[in-house]
């Protein structure tokens, strides 16, 4: 595996893409961060380190508004602008492009990956809901992403257990104990290294029956 970082212009300002390259990619997993958060959140780490090993290239995309240094995320409609203004590097390499993101990331794959043509979508920590506003659904953006779709959720997650996750046509694993960045207490009958080992363990052999 190699790793580079490259700047991209959108609309929204710089964003910055990091590459974790593998030897003989078969497709790039382009992954982009929360609204709290950077690409340095453990489920995003974990995968790009795992990933290449299973011959996908992983991209962590970081918004201009993070790589600007603001600390307050853009709104969804400028968030998609950026995202889609890096689609052409992200398929620069030719190969299938499987987008996601947690949390806020992956409602912004959701919304635009039909548009773009993406080969799949990895939702990580999907907000179903504000904390505590379960009426305030967004399902509607997981239902419609109209590509098939990986759900990724903590057994805990304050934005949406996995029991209140809407039947539809995605698959979804839960992550046991995790919270919505998939931290588990010291208690809990798994430790941190193996929460995020059902995370790789679960994506690695999906994105193989995704792309044959």
């Amino acid at each position: 595996m190699t790793t580079r970082s490259e700047t991209v212009d959108t609309p929204a300002g710089q964003a910055r893409i990091t590459w974790h390259t593998a030897r003989a990619a078969k497709a790039v997993l382009a992954l982009g961060h929360g609204a709290g958060g950077g690409i340095e959140a453990r489920d995003l780490q974990a995968l790009a380190a795992d990933l290449p090993a299973h011959g996908c290239t992983v991209a962590l995309v970081e918004q201009p508004w993070r790589v600007a240094g603001k600390k307050v995320a853009a709104a969804p409609k400028v968030l998609d602008e950026g995202w889609r203004a890096l689609w052409p590097a992200l398929a620069e390499p030719g190969l299938p492009v499987v987008v996601g993101g947690r949390s806020a990331g992956a409602r912004v794959a959701c919304r635009t990956a039909a548009g773009l043509g993406a080969a799949g979508v990895l939702a990580l920590a999907f907000p179903l809901h504000p904390p505590g506003k379960p009426e305030k659904s967004r399902a509607e953006e997981l239902l419609a992403a109209g590509r098939p779709t990986l759900v990724l959720q903590g057994g805990r997650d304050p934005f949406g257990r996995p029991e209140e996750f809407p039947a539809g046509e995605y698959e979804l694993v839960e992550v046991a104990h995790g919270d919505h960045g998939f931290a588990v207490p010291k208690k809990a009958d798994l430790t941190q290294d193996e929460a995020l080992a059902v995370i790789t363990g679960a994506v690695a052999p999906w994105l193989a029956r995704l792309l044959g």
